[in-house]
């Protein structure tokens, strides 16, 4: 028997605990090749059928949200343009990736050319054939100086942006990148149409399902697209995503059949939830990591000796266990999962040490530090729980934390990126070399802690031309232990993503886990049974 049939066989017979399976998984070395839903209460899933109107019901969103795709922040933006707009690739829910709006791709002579061909009769909302001009002008609106784009730092990369034909785009790259088609599948490089070379509509795209509705911070409604290049996918008529952001609030709406679905459903009850007969809870271990990043240009957070303090500050099994219930693992100040292909399996675990970061403290001239963490539990729920228990956990060290409750509304516009020092969530990335541009290069728009390291970010660009697997390895696994021991986050967990759904909800028997809500593809991939 395999290690991961021994292992999935041993947590089926109640034999380990989820906990205990996930962390001899890592050991071994297997977390990657686990299924995306580890718990689903729904394994086998029935034959999906056609009809009815989904309702989805998430924690983040803003009224500042826009269509505009160089400034998709929230999550419910992001699950939006999953829904309606197409990209040329997408990540399959067993972590693969596929070709999408493109019917194929390939490199040239190198992985600095990437050739995309498209799908033939692919249409958009609004009956326009797509093209490759449409593809080159909503990748090069990611490029300009002024973009605010999340993927501005990948897209600047590019240093052509050529067709051959109607349906063929070519793509050359200022340096190769083995892992280029993976990025081309986000949700923010969504395909728009286009005319002379400028985008001209944001609320038309390609996707399984067409945009009706968009009330920023409240709701989105959209409807099948009879259209659609894959017949097989889009089962519900119509859907609408509701932003509520009050975990109780929601588990009442689901509760009481307001809603049919319900994400970032609190750890501490899940199990409650889980006990009504007409509620299942779904459970994915994924990439989805908590983090309180630091602005390390500003003082005291500047100094790493301070940000070492912090990090040794907190009891990650104690959150684990009292915010999470177990639902995840702890984090090792940085965003790289078990479940990510090079993760640093000999890298020593981080633990809760006040002595040392008394150490830490008086290394940077400090006897003792107050410092403001913002936090919301908009964010991912517990955060606000999580903030208290840090700063009690925190005292023993010398440092008083004092948790900054600010406004759920405007979170990602006022509070993340300006405030010192906040709480943050990221659902992950499917590759590392994707988490790592975003999150840690010191040119993206989203280093949502301004940290410049230039063996880093040498290290990044060297990653991404490199072929041989365990050369590749080697500079992952060193980029791993920068950013865990000069980086200015404190990434404490690692949470699984739980959803609960009404028995009325057909689930597919494999749930992606890149993102919540199966990868952001559920109004596509899931069904009503009646």
């Amino acid at each position: 028997m395999k290690p991961t049939d021994k292992l999935l066989s041993r947590l089926n017979n109640a034999e380990v605990s989820r906990r205990d399976f996930l962390k001899k998984a890592s050991a071994l070395g297997i977390a990657g090749a686990l299924p995306g839903a580890l718990l689903s209460t729904n394994a086998v899933a029935a034959k999906p059928k056609r009809g009815g109107h989904l309702r989805i019901a998430l924690a983040g969103g803003s009224t500042g949200d826009s269509l505009d795709p160089t400034r998709l922040t929230s999550p419910h933006i992001n699950f939006l343009y999953y829904t309606t707009h197409a990209q040329l690739t997408e990540v399959l829910p067993n972590g693969e990736l596929s070709p999408y709006l493109a019917e194929s791709y390939e490199y040239g002579k190198d992985a600095s050319e990437w050739i995309f061909k498209l799908r033939k009769g692919a249409e958009f909302h609004n009956g326009k054939t797509i093209t490759a001009d449409d593809v080159i002008a909503s990748l090069d609106r990611h490029r300009g100086e002024d973009s605010a784009s999340q993927m501005k730092s990948f897209m600047q990369e590019i240093i052509s942006l050529k067709k051959d034909g109607d349906s063929t785009v070519i793509i050359k790259l200022q340096n190769p990148n083995v892992d280029f088609p993976t990025i081309l599948s986000a949700p923010t490089l969504g395909i728009l149409p286009s005319t002379n070379g400028k985008v001209e509509d944001f609320t038309v795209g390609s996707g399984a399902y067409m945009l009706e509705k968009f009330e920023p911070g409240q709701r989105s409604l959209v409807k099948r697209n009879p259209n659609f290049f894959f017949p097989d996918r889009g089962y519900v008529d119509s859907a609408e995503i509701l932003t509520i952001a009050d975990s109780t609030a929601r588990q009442n709406a689901l509760v009481t059949g307001a809603v049919d679905v319900i994400g970032d459903v609190p750890a501490a009850t899940a199990d409650l939830l889980a006990r009504n007969a007409k509620i299942k809870v779904l459970d994915v271990t994924g990439m989805m990591h908590d983090t309180f990043p630091m602005l390390t240009n500003q003082a005291p957070l500047d100094n790493n000796h301070v940000r070492m303090a912090l990090k040794l500050s907190i009891d990650r099994e104690e959150v684990l266990e009292k915010i999470l219930s177990g639902h995840g693992m702890v984090g090792n100040d940085h965003p790289i999962s078990p479940v990510n292909r090079f993760f640093n399996t000999e890298l020593e675990q981080r633990v809760y040490d006040p002595e040392k970061a008394k150490w830490h403290l008086k290394q940077a001239g400090l006897s003792k530090l107050k410092i403001k963490l913002s936090v919301s539990d908009s964010v991912y729920a517990g955060a606000v729980d999580t903030a208290v228990l840090y700063s009690e956990q925190a005292k023993k060290s010398g440092i008083e934390i004092t948790p900054n409750r600010v406004p759920a509304d405007g979170y990602w516009k006022d509070v993340w990126l300006k405030h010192p020092w906040c709480v943050s969530n990221w659902s992950g990335r499917p590759t590392e070399d994707w988490m790592f541009t975003q999150a840690y290069a010191a040119t993206s728009n989203w280093n949502e802690t301004l940290w410049k390291n230039d063996r880093f970010n040498e290290l990044l660009v060297a990653a991404r031309a490199e072929l041989e697997d365990s050369k590749r390895r080697d500079m992952y696994y060193e980029m791993q232990r920068l950013v865990r021991d000069d980086g200015g986050s404190v990434v404490h967990l690692f949470a699984n993503h739980i959803t609960a759904y009404n028995e009325n909800v057909g689930v597919p028997s494999k749930v992606a886990g890149n993102w919540e809500f199966d990868g952001f593809k559920m109004v596509e991939r899931w069904w009503l049974n009646s």
